[in-house]
């Protein structure tokens, strides 16, 4: 089912780029949003006076990818304390807002901003409203980045490799995983099975790098923290980001074990033991390669997770 949603964050140039390379979002149009003269062009709206805002329609397929889905991508892609300025541009035309068409939406929105506020000590500077007019703009902003590719934006580059990747796990079918995924990524990822020892992908890999979430590319560990326990599967003394994994209670095979899932996409990853090395804290992580995807430092940056080189 095809659903609408306007946002705007600042330049729409970029903007408009980063939710086009979403999986399950089939359209986009860049245009002014929400002010009070009739039929505006670019020019005008740069005067700062005609209320309109710099807003991005984005068409999607609910089937595919959730409003909620793409609230939090927006919401990384733009400053929400930041009042009328994002990155370089300033003006009410750069405000940060969230457009809604249908009313039910707003309920939605409204929701995630909350959460969204419960991290940052500051208020806010997201407007959230009905659409009251919108007006695309002018052929030229149309898809300008795809047109010009050394064209300005605000957006870091890497937040469009992200983009690239973004898939949205509650709304996968079951089928779109199979087609995806390898006999054993599938069987070990949604089915809880356990590859067999020594003889899979990573047992012995100890280059420098990061192990992400082979279903939707959450870092989850990196080399630093893997070492040699001899039990032939992947082990880490500790995630990268401790609320990217869930815990939970395995009394399967008649054995006490706590299970290690990925947060995001919910995926069986391995289990977790008290008998790591000391001097790491103690814990080892025995992770299924069949769970990851292993990015080499030096492939870090062009794939997006530059942030993360820090950690290896």
């Amino acid at each position: 089912m095809r659903k609408t949603i306007y946002l705007a964050g600042g330049c729409f140039w970029g903007v408009e780029k980063y939710f086009s390379l979403i999986h399950g979002v089939i359209g986009t149009a860049v245009g002014y949003a929400n002010g009070h003269t009739e039929d505006p062009t670019y020019e005008q709206v740069c005067t700062d006076t005609t209320g309109y805002v710099e807003c991005v329609q984005v068409d999607y397929d609910m089937d595919v990818v959730s409003l909620t889905f793409l609230l939090d991508r927006f919401f990384e892609i733009i400053d929400p304390t930041s009042r009328n300025r994002q990155g370089n541009d300033i003006g009410t035309q750069y405000r940060s807002g969230i457009y809604y068409a249908e009313s039910d939406d707003r309920e939605i929105i409204e929701g995630a901003v909350i959460l969204l506020s419960e991290s940052h000590e500051i208020p806010l500077a997201i407007e959230i409203a009905p659409l009251s007019t919108f007006y695309r703009a002018e052929e030229y902003h149309q898809s300008y980045l795809d047109k010009n590719p050394g064209g300005y934006c605000h957006i870091p580059t890497a937040r469009f490799d992200e983009a690239k990747h973004a898939v949205e796990v509650s709304c996968r079918t079951d089928h779109d995983l199979r087609d995806r995924l390898t006999h054993i990524q599938y069987e070990v990822t949604q089915h809880g099975a356990t590859e067999p020892p020594f003889c899979n992908e990573y047992n012995d890999t100890f280059e420098e790098g990061i192990y992400v979430d082979i279903i939707d590319g959450t870092p989850l560990f990196s080399s630093r923290e893997k070492f040699e326990s001899g039990c032939g599967w992947p082990s880490f003394s500790a995630p990268i980001a401790s609320k990217d994994l869930s815990e939970h209670d395995d009394d399967s095979y008649g054995r006490e074990r706590i299970e290690v899932r990925s947060t995001k996409s919910d995926s069986h990853l391995g289990h977790v033991f008290d008998d790591g090395p000391k001097e790491r804290g103690g814990l080892r992580y025995c992770i299924n390669s069949a769970s990851l995807r292993f990015i080499p430092k030096d492939e870090m940056e062009k794939q997006g997770y530059s942030e993360f080189i820090d950690f290896i």
